[in-house]
């Protein structure tokens, strides 16, 4: 299949390409942008006319809830919002039931996740055995099997031992790990962010120091093992702070956020409102217009959707009580468009957050990028189009998000794989 796409404003941070120009694929690769390559006869022709093209989003954390919670989402249904949302690669955590920590079952989630020709799947293998934080996984052979990276996701790693012969594991090898910053104790029992509005409620608060004092413990040992360090889901501005020094102390260290924290507070639990229930918390306002500060200079790298669909009965509960996420995948693209409009940031430059700097961390080099050659992973959106977010609009399984029933920008017109239209609105 040969496809035209014309009169579209193609943005490409990876390739400094900001223009109106047309891209030209062939076999499933970009076969070149402005000019037709020789002999060039297009199957399809799309028309970008007042469109953005850019390459597919790349996320950094996408539950797909498979295998073992397939009552909450399915491989199927969460690869349909991937396509709506424009997003092309996705790693996915390994926190599902049993836990990605044997090769057998990273080949199964692999194999499926490729018949379905929708996003490409790159699962984070665990880094001990069933996440319990007691022995080290196989790594070399999870690798071989088809993992980018290894983390704890947000279990906490608490003997300190096992963490650092597993950093040196992987930096002997050269394997990527990610940790999410959690002390197991400074944040037991917690559910929201340790301040005024959980103190009024009698909510059990997390403070910033179980963000703090963990990432300090990831970071010292980062430096004496070498290994490639990357921070998930920072909440706070104390935690970027930590991350400035060490860089500035010469560690190589990247780390992302997730979109939701860079429009909401502990503010919007309101009336116990279980839908902003996440971890890490929703911290205060001072830590949100860091996190989106942070994310504008370049200090934080990438944008996650952090995506966790919870069926309605595990929402529908105490805030307390009810099981903590959000839904993703449909909104990451919309609330980056939301932070670069409020605060004033390039669209090449908010759109390098979820493309080029996401594969980078992920360590991939066909994706997030339209260079000649590059796979044919392409969005198509509005970004002045907005449009109110409803249950029904939603390919996710889980509508768990407090963003319903606002109007959010940018619409995904369409999202090709491979060369392939997997989504046309």
């Amino acid at each position: 299949m040969k496809i035209h796409i014309q009169n579209g404003r193609v943005i490409d941070p990876a390739n400094q390409i900001d223009a109106k120009l047309d891209v030209f694929i062939a076999e499933g690769k970009i076969a070149a942008i402005g000019a037709p390559p020789a002999g060039f006869v297009a199957n399809k022709v799309i028309d970008a006319k007042g469109l953005i093209v850019a390459p597919g989003l790349v996320d950094l954390s996408a539950r797909l809830r498979e295998p073992g919670f397939e009552y909450r989402a399915t491989l199927e249904s969460e690869m349909q919002a991937a396509m709506a949302g424009g997003i092309t690669s996705l790693a996915c955590p390994p926190d599902t039931d049993p836990v990605l920590d044997e090769p057998g079952l990273v080949e199964m989630l692999c194999f499926r996740a490729k018949k379905l020709h929708c996003a490409h799947v790159y699962p984070v293998g665990a880094l001990t055995v069933k996440l319990e934080g007691k022995r080290i996984t196989e790594m070399a052979e999870l690798v071989e099997a088809g993992c980018v990276a290894f983390t704890q996701v947000n279990t906490p790693l608490v003997d300190t031992q096992v963490l650092m012969r597993a950093m040196q594991y992987a930096a002997t090898f050269g394997f990527r790990v990610w940790l999410q910053p959690i002390d197991a104790y400074l944040g037991k029992d917690g559910v929201a962010h340790d301040g005024e509005v959980a103190s009024r409620m009698g909510l059990t608060g997390i403070p910033v120091e179980a963000e703090t004092v963990a990432l300090e413990t990831y970071l010292s040992l980062a430096k004496l093992t070498g290994v490639k360090l990357h921070i998930t889901r920072i909440s706070s501005a104390a935690a970027l702070d930590a991350i400035e020094r060490a860089r500035a102390g010469g560690l190589d260290v990247s780390c992302d956020v997730a979109a939701h924290h860079l429009h909401l507070s502990d503010m919007d639990i309101g009336y116990f409102n279980p839908q902003c229930y996440v971890i890490p918390p929703l911290r205060g306002q001072r830590d949100r217009t860091a996190l989106r500060a942070g994310l504008a200079s370049g200090k934080i790298n990438a944008v996650c959707s952090d995506h966790t669909p919870v069926d309605d009965d595990g929402k529908q509960m105490p805030f307390a009580e009810a099981e903590p996420g959000m839904t993703g995948l449909e909104l990451l693209l919309p609330l980056v468009l939301k932070w670069a409009q409020e605060d004033k940031v390039s669209l090449a430059d908010a759109l390098a957050r979820v493309t080029a700097n996401s594969a980078a961390i992920m360590g991939i080099t066909k994706g997030g990028h339209l260079g000649v050659g590059a796979r044919a992973d392409v969005v198509i959106f509005d970004a002045d189009a907005e449009q109110v977010l409803s249950r029904e609009r939603l390919k996710s399984l889980g509508k768990n998000t407090p963003f319903l029933g606002l109007p959010l920008p940018g619409l995904v017109k369409h999202t090709l794989v491979e060369g392939r239209v997997m989504f046309e609105a």
